[in-house]
């Protein structure tokens, strides 16, 4: 029996030969928004990896929307052709196809790095600087209120965001997610938890949700009409005043009318009040429930590890795609491993031919 995990798609005009993603994972190792030779090795490897889709980590779409001083960016010419040398080394030797999610870290911006003091609000002392917002509400205790985005804000946040959807097209990738997830700024503007605005803006669902869709209708506007867009969502805030998965539906069968290809469907990350019940395969359950409710392919993420468990994600149409990261880290060849045990082939760099076919090594992964 043919593998589901193992099983070639397209979303548009991307063909991909499995159903095995890599997720954005967020590096901390640029300089002033360009990629570094540590982005060459990490994307390098991971294109390397048999997985279908790399997707490159929160690349942000303006300086003061990092959720760090060392987070990427592609607002200017200099992270546009740093990221290229990147892109053409993983073109060379990888088989992946490349995408990229563009994002801004609204009121999660100007922190420390997560192993610095657990990612606490960076000092302007230090190097921080003013963060935007939907509302002028903190983050948490002892950090400093956002700016509250007004007209002329919203444009040019809007505008960032279109320019390196067009920066991304320059660089050939083939794939744009949009974050709106994990408490970043469109995030923000979805949830009643964080948003209070008393305008178009804020309220009841309806206003809540059109700056985030203004925002994607502007970037699909700008990228080309063969090639995919889709959507990162938290599908659920776990708080009680929060935004839930039956709002997240309504989000998504919007975006859909608008052009979406898919929705990443993970959950959380507004909130530090938060209560998430983790366990594997935890998020699942939604990508599902997104996938049914807005008829819409969806990414499943989050502690999926064990090869069959991904394949009866896939098998059992929870979902149509399987997005990694830890996983990932772990394993740089996890889809190898996947394909040891379920019977599946992924394209491997000549030069690990032995490894990859290794009648010892996948009898050890099968068994």
């Amino acid at each position: 029996m043919t593998s589901a995990l193992f099983t070639e798609t397209s979303l548009r005009g991307m063909h991909v030969p499995n159903r095995i993603v890599v997720s954005p994972m967020c590096q901390y190792s640029a300089i002033d928004g360009s990629a570094t030779d540590w982005h060459l090795v990490h994307l390098g490897q991971m294109a390397m990896s048999g997985a279908g889709l790399l997707i490159i980590e929160a690349t942000h779409v303006e300086a003061p929307g990092r959720i760090t001083p060392k987070c990427l960016g592609l607002y200017s010419d200099e992270n546009e052709t740093a990221l290229a040398r990147v892109i053409a080394f993983c073109r060379e030797h990888g088989s992946a196809k490349l995408g990229i999610q563009l994002s801004h870290a609204g009121r999660k911006g100007s922190a420390r790095l997560p192993w610095d003091q657990r990612g606490a609000p960076l000092d302007p002392t230090d190097g921080g600087w003013p963060t935007l917002s939907c509302s002028g509400i903190p983050r948490a205790d002892g950090w400093p209120a956002p700016e509250a985005l007004d007209e002329a804000g919203l444009q040019a946040v809007k505008d960032a965001h279109v320019d390196a959807t067009r920066r991304a097209d320059r660089l050939g990738l083939d794939l744009i997610e949009v974050n709106a997830a994990h408490g970043y700024l469109l995030h923000e503007f979805l949830s009643p938890h964080s948003n209070r605005r008393e305008d178009a803006y804020g309220g009841v669902l309806a206003n809540r949700m059109r700056y985030p869709l203004d925002v994607f209708a502007a970037m699909r506007a700008a990228w080309p009409d063969d090639k995919p867009m889709g959507v990162r969502i938290s599908a659920t805030d776990w708080l009680e005043d929060g935004w839930e998965s039956d709002q997240a539906a309504v989000f998504c069968r919007a975006l859909k009318a608008l052009g979406c290809d898919y929705i990443a469907v993970s959950t959380g990350g507004l909130s530090l009040d938060q209560v998430i019940p983790l366990g594997e395969g935890h998020q699942v359950p939604f990508a599902a429930e997104i996938r049914k409710a807005a008829e819409i392919p969806t990414m499943a993420v989050g502690m999926i590890y064990e090869p069959r468990h991904a394949e009866s994600i896939i098998a059992d149409q929870q979902s149509d795609f399987i997005a990694m990261a830890r996983g990932m880290l772990f394993h740089p060849h996890w889809p190898w491993r996947a394909a040891a045990a379920l019977g599946g082939e992924v394209d491997y760099p000549p030069q690990y031919v032995r490894a990859y076919k290794s009648k010892w090594l996948r009898d050890i992964e099968g068994s």
